[in-house]
């Protein structure tokens, strides 16, 4: 679990389209990383929403560009949670897969990691 952030660490969290941060990581981002109330994606703070309530085509889509952010952003590391594995209900089998070009400053959940080491 990640209650701390170093300098130029970055919390991944997952959100709803809404960006109603009432729960789970979604309210943690907003109480203590600056997450903003009303916004459901992109970077917000120290943290960074994708909408994991809008369904696995959203999931994807919204992780790609999460992914090509962090790209263009060497100099932060994002410490992804269990994104879409609490309230939205996927298991890691089905969110892992989407970052499997995750480059070196995306640091992955334990379970997501063991998903991408077995294909």
């Amino acid at each position: 679990m990640i209650t701390t952030l170093g300098p130029d660490e970055i919390f991944v969290f997952g959100s709803n389209a809404s960006g109603a941060h009432g729960g789970g990581a979604a309210r943690f981002a907003a109480d203590h990383f600056g997450a903003l109330w009303g916004q459901a994606e992109g970077l917000q703070g120290r943290s960074y929403g994708i909408d994991t309530m809008s369904g696995l085509p959203t999931i994807e889509r919204q992780v790609a560009t999460f992914l090509e952010f962090a790209r263009e952003h060497p100099e932060l590391r994002f410490l992804v949670t269990e994104i879409g594995c609490g309230i939205a209900g996927y298991a890691p089998d089905q969110i892992a897969p989407y970052f499997s070009d995750a480059t070196q400053n995306v640091v992955l959940p334990e379970a997501f990691v063991h998903v991408l080491e077995a294909r």
